[in-house]
């Protein structure tokens, strides 16, 4: 293994660093995590854990001292001291260049936009008449957005009609943050493509997979999604596209819309690995989180293809339950033929918390569906 990076920092400790490092490990890497959380999920399987903000570039700095290579497991990060490490030799991965395009959702669109590559039609507006204004065009309903710092849906809002307006305006900050109005896509599907990029510019694409969404956080993947070999293509085109435009290193989830006719349309990229692609850990030849670490550390990118048919399933905290993490269920769930279990290791549940997630593999979608969902209905996490 020489020529490559033997050392990794990543910033962010959460499950979908945990579930890096469960690979890095595999492959002999040393990891640094910076967290500030002391019993976040990643810590028990670290090499080092930096106990810190993640907007403390000091900490950040300290980190570059101890790894070859650094990345991060989300976007909400101080961009800038990682452009400052670039300049100064070290090796950030994905680059803080597009790092700082992708965390802004305005310019993220603007770059795809300039490129010809499908996004809804969208503007920056700054108050309420703006607001009001891009309705008139677009039409209502309308999405409003924070350009920064949403996840999950939040910084989004959907204008219903012209009185609306003042309603979205207040619920994403009152003008303390920089907003985009988008024409509402008119999508009867959900899917994401997830796409990784090799520093010598070697891209590898995934299956598509179908998102369901719950009260706007992931629910249900499946994969291979329902839609024609036509859309498909297209998807998996948009995908690396996207890899090239962004010249991302790492792997990169493209988030999209599909409509009635099959078109397609690009919601959203983020540049890293997504909870949309957790069933690639037991469904595809090598998984987000490996691939991941092979394309950052200069390693050649592994097969993405799927080996079975598999429906991803997210475990949220239960409703009405706070305080120490408590798993019911999971000795019933896990006697389901194909199903696999993960339980995140968070201290504390809160209601519709990211706890863990299930997949099921099966011979056919249908079966994978029915055995993920039974499963569900069994493991439970609550406080």
């Amino acid at each position: 293994m020489q020529n490559i990076h033997k050392k990794i920092g990543i910033i962010g400790g959460g499950q979908l660093g945990q579930m890096m490092i469960l690979e890095a490990k595999k492959m002999g890497f040393y990891i640094t995590v910076l967290d500030p959380t002391l019993h976040c999920p990643a810590h028990t399987i670290v090499d080092e854990h930096i106990v810190a903000d993640f907007e403390d570039a000091e900490a950040i700095r300290l980190l570059a001292s101890k790894s070859d290579v650094i990345t991060y497991e989300f976007e909400h990060i101080n961009a800038k001291v990682l452009e400052e490490l670039e300049n100064e030799g070290k090796k950030v991965y994905p680059t803080a260049k597009s790092l700082e395009i992708i965390q802004n959702k305005f310019s993220q669109k603007t770059l795809m936009q300039k490129d010809n590559i499908p996004v809804p039609e969208f503007m920056a507006v700054s108050s309420p008449e703006d607001i009001l204004n891009a309705g008139r065009k677009y039409g209502f309903p309308m999405m409003l957005k924070a350009c920064t710092g949403g996840y999950d849906g939040k910084g989004n809002y959907v204008v219903k009609d012209e009185n609306d307006c003042e309603n979205g305006y207040n619920a994403l900050g009152g003008g303390s943050l920089p907003l985009m109005a988008e024409k509402f896509f008119p999508f009867v599907m959900e899917i994401s493509v997830l796409a990784c990029r090799s520093i010598n510019g070697d891209i590898k694409v995934y299956p598509v997979a179908e998102n369901i969404h719950k009260d706007s956080i992931l629910d249900k993947t499946r994969v291979p999604a329902a839609i024609s070999e036509k859309t498909t293509e297209n998807a998996m085109n948009l995908a690396k596209r996207v890899m090239e435009v962004f010249e991302g290193v790492g792997m990169f989830c493209v988030e999209m819309f599909v409509s009635k006719e099959g078109e397609v349309a690009i919601n959203e990229v983020a540049p890293r690995p997504h909870n949309s692609g957790h069933y690639t850990i037991e469904a595809c030849v090598t998984s987000q989180f490996e691939q991941h670490i092979r394309a950052v550390s200069g390693l050649p990118l592994g097969d993405p293809s799927l080996i079975r048919p598999v429906v991803m399933r997210n475990i949220l905290g239960e409703e009405g339950s706070e305080g120490y993490s408590v798993v019911d269920g999971a000795d019933e769930c896990l006697a389901i033929p194909g199903v696999t279990l993960h339980i995140y290791g968070k201290e504390k549940s809160k209601p519709k918390r990211k706890m863990g997630h299930l997949t099921a593999t099966a011979k056919t979608l249908e079966e994978a569906e029915k055995n993920a969902d039974l499963a569900k209905s069994l493991v439970k996490i609550h406080g």
